[in-house]
């Protein structure tokens, strides 16, 4: 093509997109979410309800039951998931609305067993939370008035209808708290019902089985065509990106064989323009363009998140619609090849192995509707400014709302998605089977643009219950061997077809794994192959250096419990409740083996705590302490190890749990440690045959010049050896840099008064990473008792202290008034090493009270 017949057709292009733009929109949105009441079936009085919305929320608003969190209140709210609940709103629709040809009634979620009715119509049946559903109602509608009626059926009276008609039984979930819940029978009815998982119950959660509204209801309509969807796929070669937009559209019986202008553009720029002829129905077209130089998109810490805008529009000069789709242009793919381990398990992200090093996520809050967008962004936030690059979306919740995604994208957090299947077999019937395959559809086309999507994991844990846990073995005991055999094929029509086709068709250029964890398709986990869940430690009683030996191929799974600090434990107790073994203490704990196990391994390590905020304290410590030794394991192992999930970013309600933030959203000591220990440089070290080895881990695609430098110090500061020397960091690798005799340390002091402070410097002096090594356990260690003096000032948005000690303040914890979190916390304070941390302002920013309100322990008061 010549350069003027280039112009002439770009010119044309641009012309048709002007026009375009003084068209008039083919479809008008109207969220149906105002003037909602509802109400029990044996209820008479309504309620103001709020939709989106859950009738706990709901009956809480309205002062109609207690705060379910406080204390023992989930225990006498377990009638409402036995009630069927109405849902009900009166709107009126203008006439510009009720003129136009197509009017659709659209539901984004129905939480669960769902009948609407229109104008006492009914429009629709919904048995599957995770489903969207579009109604036309354009013939039911009239001008005013219109009643939308939502009637939620009990999920554990239809789940129990459904559990009686199987001839056999389940294996039992210890999941599924159908005892707190007071179901007949003690009956597990969860896995018969597409819901979330997790509301009827979990080893941190409580149970709260509710309905309602939980995403928009909308009026959408619509004149001539519509954009229903539109897929950006692309590959990358050679400095440019080749991109393809696959558009679904739908068109009204007025445009059957008429011509369409198809646009597309990329942030500010027309780049695309092509004539489209629509038919009646649905249709499909793709529309191929270019981007030279594309910016990629990266995980956090190797790169920037670049995101593209790409506007795909139709427009017949009169009208147009058009769906704005953001892209990051990426290429991952996971690295299965045998190797002399076994077979590698490892993501390589625009041609790069990238160490992935993150947590599993479950729901913020029982309640889906209470996390707003700020509670997304603080919890990505954090993700992100303690090093990692990926999320786990786990099964037993939700997949998760569109605010989550859109925040990965920005902060370059990779998802692993499983689909919602958890810890369960589940039933094979054929409309089971459906309604699972239209959940997957919806949802691999919702998030598919995202880059974040990293993988799609069919389960979690189901192939482990049915391998490991002994399920086979009592369901052909218990039933019979054909009835075990079934159960198996129902699990590989599930998991080996139904969701594989369904990411093979709508998403074909991401990997699909059928079972977190497992070695292959059907084949259990195995630390040479595949993804592990290491629960020895834990579940197996098992000490924390077991991790330096349990190295898989790449560690989805682990974690150890602690308790929320005393701040967020009075918030849903009493004085009388501050025991560990406590009524309630005991209720917001829901490990079989939970306090017990938090206490045994506390005593192996450290010394037994004075109190009640002090066994707190110390709980986080543990935590810490556990993981730091595991993650430290897998990174100094990424010739074999090329990933570390722990177990949990988060909890979603107030408890004893396995996560690093707790459900008020303070950091515990873990999330803290979190961030030095997955920054892109890590020290570590191990110890072997008497020599003290210290490895450098480097996540850095170059290769870096740096001073190590190893100060050995009794606690109150004296130095007993000190060596530095330059080293250079090998890029993507982890490498011994330094070996000390273990005799050489002993001959400089005893192992109980003594440690080493490594740090790794680049040759401007900037630290890049630093760890101090103890040589006994916390418990056995002669800590001096520190006198630590602070300084406070402030600055427009924060308040600042400087921190400083004569002698080791181990396990350093500032609190304050302030429901913020500090930039570091529970740290160890050297001698003769100030330190500053940080604190934002809330709204009063009074320095005096911000003052007034600082109090600080450390290890050796807890004792």
């Amino acid at each position: 093509m010549s350069l003027h017949s280039f112009s002439k057709s770009f010119l044309f292009a641009v012309g048709l997109f002007i026009m375009s733009c003084q068209a008039v929109p083919t479809t008008q949105v109207i969220e149906i979410s105002d003037d909602w009441q509802v109400k029990s079936k044996s209820q008479t009085d309504w309620t103001n309800a709020n939709v989106p919305g859950t009738v706990h929320t709901d009956l809480l608003d309205a002062k109609k039951i207690k705060n379910p969190f406080y204390r023992l209140n989930e225990h006498e709210l377990q009638w409402i998931d036995k009630e069927q609940w109405i849902y009900k709103t009166q709107f009126d629709i203008s006439s510009t609305v009720f003129n136009h040809e197509n009017i659709f009634l659209e539901f984004q979620g129905l939480d669960t067993y769902a009948k609407v009715y229109l104008n006492e119509h009914l429009i629709l049946t919904s048995d599957n939370m995770f489903r969207k559903h579009s109604v036309p109602v354009k013939e039911l509608l009239q001008n005013e008035s219109n009643e939308l009626r939502v009637v939620f059926d009990s999920p554990i009276e239809i789940g129990i209808d459904k559990h009686d008609k199987y001839n056999f039984l389940f294996p039992k979930s210890g999941n599924d708290l159908a005892e707190i819940g007071k179901v007949e029978g003690n009956k597990q009815v969860s896995i018969f019902t597409r819901k979330a998982g997790y509301h009827f119950g979990w080893d941190w959660g409580p149970r709260l089985v509710t309905s309602g509204i939980w995403k928009p209801i909308s009026i959408n309509a619509w004149n001539g065509f519509r954009i229903e969807d539109v897929f950006i796929n692309y590959k990358i070669e050679n400095s440019k990106a080749f991109l393809t937009a696959k558009v679904e559209a739908s068109a009204s019986s007025s445009m059957n064989e008429t011509e369409v202008y198809a646009h597309i553009k990329v942030g500010d720029e027309v780049i695309k323009n092509q004539r489209i002829e629509l038919k009646e129905g649905s249709n499909n077209f793709e529309l191929d363009f270019e981007i030279k130089n594309p910016e990629l998109w990266w995980p956090n810490g190797l790169g920037d998140q670049h995101l593209y805008d790409i506007e795909v529009r139709l427009s017949d000069q009169k009208s147009f619609d058009s769906k704005i789709t953001t892209v990051g242009l990426r290429e991952i793919s996971l690295i299965r090849t045998p190797d002399s381990i076994g077979t590698s398990f490892y993501f390589k992200v625009n041609g790069n192995p990238v160490f992935m090093k993150g947590a599993n996520y479950i729901p913020q809050d029982i309640f889906l509707t209470r996390p707003k967008r700020e509670d997304y962004e603080f919890l990505l936030k954090s993700a992100k400014e303690s090093n990692m690059n990926m999320i786990r979306v786990w099964g037993g919740g939700i997949y998760e709302m569109d605010e989550f995604y859109e925040l990965c994208d920005e902060y370059g957090l990779l998802v692993w998605q499983d689909f919602m299947f958890a810890c369960a077999v589940y039933p094979g019937d054929s409309a089971f089977l459906n309604s699972v395959k239209i959940e997957a559809v919806d949802n691999i086309k919702r998030l598919r643009n995202h880059p974040s999507i990293a993988l799609w994991c069919g389960n979690n844990e189901s192939l482990t219950a049915w391998e490991n846990w002994g399920w086979k073995e009592q369901v052909a005991k218990d039933e019979s061997i054909e009835i075990a055999d079934s159960i198996w094929k129902s699990y590989e029509k599930l998991f080996h077809q139904i969701l594989l086709d369904a990411v093979n068709t709508y998403d074909g250029g991401r990997p699909y794994w059928t079972s977190s964890p497992s070695s292959d398709f059907g084949i259990k986990e195995s630390y040479e192959s595949g993804d592990v869940h290491y629960w020895w430690v834990w579940w197996g009683k098992k000490p924390f250096e077991d991790y330096n030996e349990a190295i898989p191929r790449f560690m989805s799974e682990y974690g150890f419990q602690s308790f929320p600090e005393f701040s967020s434990v009075k918030r849903y107790t009493e004085a009388e409740d501050h025991h560990v073994y406590s009524e309630v203490m005991t209720s917001h704990q829901r490990s079989s083996i939970g306090n017990q196990t938090i206490e045994e391994y506390m005593l192996r390590d450290f010394n037994e705590p004075k109190d009640f905020p002090s066994f707190l304290y110390v709980s986080q410590l543990l935590q810490a302490h556990g993981l730091k030794i595991a993650i430290e394991a897998h990174r100094r192992h990424r010739d074999r190890c090329m990933g570390t999930l722990y177990w949990q970013l988060n909890d979603c309600w107030p408890v004893a749990s396995w996560s690093s933030i707790d459900y008020y959203k303070k950091w515990k000591a873990l999330h803290y440690r979190v961030k030095e220990l997955f920054h892109p440089y890590l020290v570590s070290h191990e110890i072997q045959n008497e020599s003290l080895q210290v490895y450098v881990v480097s996540d850095e695609f170059s290769p870096k010049e740096a001073k190590i430098t190893l100060k050995l110090s009794d606690f109150f500061g004296k130095v007993l050896m000190n060596k530095s020397n330059l080293i250079e960091i090998k890029a993507n690798q982890a490498s011994i840099y330094q070996c000390i005799n273990m005799n050489e340390i002993k001959q400089l002091g005893s192992l109980d008064e003594v440690f080493l402070a490594v740090q790794i410097q680049d040759l401007d002096g900037m630290i890049l990473a630093e760890n101090t090594i103890y040589f006994s356990a916390p418990k056995d260690l002669k800590l001096p008792t520190p006198n630590v003096d602070y300084l406070v000032r402030e600055t427009e948005s924060e308040f600042i202290l400087e921190l400083e000690t004569n002698a080791l303040a181990k396990n350093l914890h500032v609190s304050s008034e302030l429901n913020n979190n500090f930039s570091n916390n529970y740290f160890d304070l050297l001698p003769g090493q100030p330190q500053i941390i940080s604190i934002p302002k809330d709204a009063s920013g009074d320095l005096n009270s911000f003052k007034s309100s600082i109090a600080i322990r450390t290890l050796i008061d807890s004792y």
